[in-house]
């Protein structure tokens, strides 16, 4: 059995509990895990095929043994929401903050389950760091406690197993056990340097603003990426498009302002699905297939929220 995540935090914290879900509740052997991004979506019908596998934080997949997820743009087709059905091994809840509740309330009413004590923590701080419920812009960046500490980490993982790594981590131990381990803390230093060269560089990247949006260009491999930098930095604006480079190309995030929400009803997430990719009212990313075309989306998307307020 295979769990495939989504490479953030809620969707690691999602893995790390099912897998000790499947293991002491359903009897499943030799549970591992990997972590997948949008891009797995361009070949959806054909991924793990013949695998038995589960989906945590991702896309519905019909043919996963086990799926959970909260985002509301979780389907892909409308044939696949139309077949859908909770049962013994699949819940779908678009109100929750982030997975690992769904997991874990369905877990123990389904399935018997037990959860070891720090799940309840990690449970917690996934919906405060995914729904973005930090009290204050400051503590989304300067925050010490050791859930940000492994958020903010996660931004500077070494390569793509670490995230396996840390998966296993949130599994067998409390969060300030998986904060201090070696790796992860070097990530979490490197993160911080990062964070002051992003909030440093941030301003003169941005390519267009109205009064309540902007359009951050940082492509640049000398700048630093922050999620919350446009909002730290311009707390009067309720929208940020950034155009940021990943390992495999070029990411999009059109995020809401948490602590300056829009009045607007428009849905981030349901925009972003018109880009092959997804999220939620608030938040919701896409990748381009080449950065000609991601500028071009980039526009359209920030010309899509300029006005909204």
């Amino acid at each position: 059995m295979r769990i495939y995540y989504h490479r953030d935090f809620d969707g690691m914290a999602s893995a790390a509990i099912l897998a000790d879900a499947l293991e002491k509740s359903r009897g499943e052997t030799q549970v591992r895990w990997a972590g997948v991004n949008f891009d797995r979506t361009l070949n959806w019908e054909d991924f793990a095929m013949g695998q038995q596998f589960a989906v945590v934080d991702f896309h519905y997949h019909p043919r996963a043994k086990y799926w959970f997820d909260h985002h509301p743009t979780t389907f892909l087709t409308d044939e696949d929401k139309a077949s859908f059905t909770q049962d013994e091994n699949r819940s779908f809840d678009p109100e929750s903050p982030s997975c690992p509740p769904i997991i874990l309330k369905h877990a123990i009413e389904h399935w018997g389950y037990e959860p070891p004590a720090h799940f309840a923590e990690l449970s917690k701080w996934s919906d405060i760091i995914d729904a973005a419920r930090y009290g204050t812009a400051d503590q989304s960046l300067f925050g010490k406690e050791a859930a940000i500490r492994v958020s903010r980490a996660l931004t500077c993982s070494p390569d793509l197993s670490f995230h396996d790594k840390v998966v296993g981590l949130m599994r067998d131990k409390p969060l300030l056990q998986v904060a201090n381990d070696p790796t992860m803390d070097k990530c979490y230093e490197r993160s911080c340097r990062n964070r002051d060269n992003a909030l440093e560089n941030f301003s003169a990247n941005v390519q267009m603003r109205s009064a309540t949006a902007l359009f951050a260009d940082l492509r640049s491999r000398k700048i630093r990426r922050e999620r919350f930098a446009p909002f730290y930095l311009n707390p009067e604006i309720n929208y940020a498009v950034t155009l940021l480079p990943t390992r495999a190309g070029v990411h999009i995030t059109v995020a809401s302002n948490p602590w300056n929400r829009p009045t607007s009803d428009f849905h981030i997430g349901n925009e972003m699905k018109k880009y092959g990719g997804g999220g939620h009212q608030g938040v919701g990313g896409c990748n381009p297939p080449d950065e000609a075309t991601a500028l071009a989306w980039a526009h359209e998307l920030y010309h899509a929220v300029e006005g909204l307020s």
